[in-house]
Parts: C-alpha cells; sequence; structure tokens
C-alpha cells in the first residue's frame, strides 16, 4: 500500500530496496569502500523507511477496523483505539522527514585541552576524557587515543580521541549525533587537590569535536604534494622519552595551514596512516562548515577560545551540580554525569535541535 501524501518518503522507499539490490551483488559485496558507502545511506534512509511503513500499517489498519465497525458494532470501541494510533504515526514520519545533519552517520574525533586554572584544569580536562570515554562505553563504541600529553600529577594538558561506532548505525545513533553538541568550554568549580586553605577554584577546559573521514572518503582529496611532514621523537609526560625511535610525526596542510601531530601508534607509518585520516577528518569539517555558512544554516557552533565567559556547560562539584548553559539543563547528579551518566545532558541538546529544524521545515 502507497499514499501519494508523502512523495518523499515513497522515493526513500525506492532508494532504500535499490541499495539494498546493489548491497546484495557480488562485485559490491567485495568492494569494502562501496559497501560502507551504501552502507551508510541505508542507515540514513531506514529510519524513514520504518517511520513510513508504520504508518502507513497504522491508516490501513484504522480503515479496516472502521468498515468493520459499520457491520458489527463489537468493533467499534477498536476502530476508535486504532485511529488514535495514526496521527502519532504520521506525526514520527514527518519529523523523520526533515533533513537530518548528514555526518550524523559519521564517528568522530574529540580533542580535550586543559585552560584557564593550572593543574586543576589538566586535571579537569582527565576527568572529561574519562567521562565521554564511559559514556563511550554504555553506548557500545571504542575509544582510541590519538595522542596525549600529560601532567605529573595525573592531569591532561591535551589529548585527541578517536569514538567510534560498530557497523553503520542509523542516523540518531551514529556518534557524531550525539558528540556534536560537547563542542565548548566546560568549567568547573570545585576545591582543588593543590588547594590547602579549601577554597572553590573556577578553572576550565575546552572540547573540540568534529567527524571522522574514511580513509577512502571521496569528499576530501589530499595532493601528497601539499604535505609538510615533520619527524620527531615521541615524549610523554614531563617531555622525558616514550621509544628511542624518531616515529611521531607532524603533518602541516600548507593550504589551509592546519597541523597534525601523531605519536601514539607504534610505528612512524602508523602514525602517517593515522595523521592523514585527522587531517582529513579536518577538512572535511572546514568544508560543511563553510557549506552551512553558505547556506545560512550553520550548526551549533563550537567554541574554540577558551575564555571562560564563553563557556556551554559549568560542573559544580560542591552542590554536585550540572548545568548546560544553552538549554538551561540542570541537574544534581554531576558524580553519575562524570561517570558517564551522560545521556540526559546530552538529549537536552539534541531536542533543542530537533525543535529549531522543526521550526525551520514549516
Amino acid at each position: 500500500m502507497q499514499d501519494e501524501q508523502f512523495p518523499a518518503a515513497q522515493s526513500a522507499v525506492e532508494e532504500y530496496q535499490d541499495i539494498e539490490r546493489q548491497m546484495s551483488q557480488p562485485e559490491v559485496a567485495s568492494d569494502p569502500k562501496a559497501m560502507r558507502k551504501l552502507g551508510r545511506r541505508h542507515a540514513q534512509l531506514g529510519t524513514i523507511v520504518e517511520a513510513y511503513q508504520a504508518w502507513l500499517s497504522a491508516r490501513e489498519d484504522a480503515e479496516a477496523a472502521k468498515e468493520m465497525a459499520g457491520e458489527d458494532d463489537d468493533f467499534a470501541e477498536e476502530a476508535k483505539r486504532l485511529e488514535t494510533l495514526v496521527a502519532p504515526a504520521e506525526e514520527k514520519l514527518r519529523n523523520a522527514l526533515i533533513p537530518r545533519d548528514p555526518d550524523d552517520v559519521r564517528d568522530t574525533i574529540m580533542e580535550i585541552k586543559a585552560g584557564a586554572g593550572g593543574e586543576e584544569a589538566a586535571l579537569f580536562a582527565g576527568d572529561l576524557l574519562r567521562m565521554y570515554t564511559r559514556y563511550a562505553e554504555k553506548r557500545g563504541w571504542s575509544v582510541t587515543i590519538q595522542s596525549e600529553n600529560g601532567t605529573e600529577l595525573g592531569g591532561v594538558k591535551d589529548v585527541q580521541v578517536a569514538i567510534r561506532a560498530k557497523g553503520n548505525p542509523a542516523p540518531e545513533d551514529g556518534v557524531w549525533a550525539s558528540l556534536k553538541y560537547e563542542g565548548g568550554v566546560h568549567r568547573v568549580q570545585r576545591i582543588p587537590v593543590t588547594e590547602s586553605q579549601g577554597r572553590i577554584q573556577t578553572s576550565a577546559a575546552g572540547v573540540i569535536v568534529f567527524p571522522e573521514a574514511d580513509e577512502d572518503d571521496d569528499e576530501i582529496e589530499i595532493d601528497p604534494k601539499d604535505l609538510k611532514i615533520d619527524i620527531f621523537m615521541s615524549s610523554g609526560p614531563g617531555g622525558q622519552s616514550v621509544n628511542t625511535t624518531y616515529s611521531a610525526v607532524r603533518m602541516t596542510h600548507i593550504p589551509t595551514g592546519v597541523v597534525v601531530s601523531m605519536q601514539d601508534e607504534k610505528s612512524q607509518i602508523q602514525n602517517r596512516a593515522a595523521a592523514l585520516r585527522v587531517l582529513k577528518s579536518r577538512l572535511l569539517a572546514m568544508k560543511h562548515e563553510k557549506e552551512a555558512e553558505e547556506a545560512a544554516d550553520m550548526r551549533h557552533s563550537q567554541v574554540r577560545s577558551l575564555d571562560r565567559s564563553e563557556r556551554i556547560r559549568t560542573y559544580n562539584f560542591p552542590e554536585n551540580r550540572i548545568v548546560d548553559h544553552r538549554t538551561n539543563y540542570k541537574a544534581y547528579n554531576l558524580d553519575q554525569v562524570l561517570d558517564g551518566d551522560l545521556q540526559a545532558v546530552i538529549d537536552s541538546d539534541i531536542q533543542a535541535d530537533e525543535q529549531e529544524r522543526l521550526s525551520r521545515s514549516k
């Protein structure tokens, strides 16, 4: 059963079925690049197809029950109940048809940098790293530390991690779909371990996130001539040598000036490959950001300065309170949030974003 009321949904069903046919072809099934691209699109369309089929089913059931109620009064109540299911199914379909961020299904590169506050800021950056790691574990995602510069007290001056989902998740379940809201300045208020007089100190850490590009992503091509690559010795906390070989890589993209350093892999070749992938991800994010600006449809901007006045969230330890300043979300379960129970905070940002997309679609 089809309906002309939602032609975009019907088109999605046709494309979805065509993708399934393509993925069943041996020549496609044996091509990882083609399968990854088709699988990502298949997941994007899956939400629309599911919502469309649910709406068709709800409408068909309601109409059938209504006909039966006309012949037998015993079906009247059931007909009324089924009729109430049609409107919610239609609303869910309309929401599914609203254009999503095309990067939602992508994995994510996250950088955490200690800001104002010295050693206390570095310790807080370490807390954020643990928070995101535990949140990722709860979601079934993997976390790979790509580079890290720590302190002797166990803090983090700066760290870069790759957070990845398994398989081809639906857009709403993608890593970027949730973590894209984490970019900005995170402020902490607590008594530092280095404070002898029990005074509360305010410090900050900055978080930058961008969608990860695939190694063979056609959207970004890098000419080797545009790269300047420096090799140096890896170092750990305090600057001591991690190994005795020059395996760390600093990669500079000359046209844009973007610099990526990678030292945590075991070999220079692995660090080169990891750095190139991060560079592609940065250039992909820059490309999409430029496109968004040109379309006057900018996504939530990320605060790239560590100025405390540009905070997006405050973590208050004395009151066990967390506040998201963009959505006015407030809760008194900071200890649980730092242990990875971050979903409710992120959901407040997702809901605000969905409301914005809804208002733009009307």
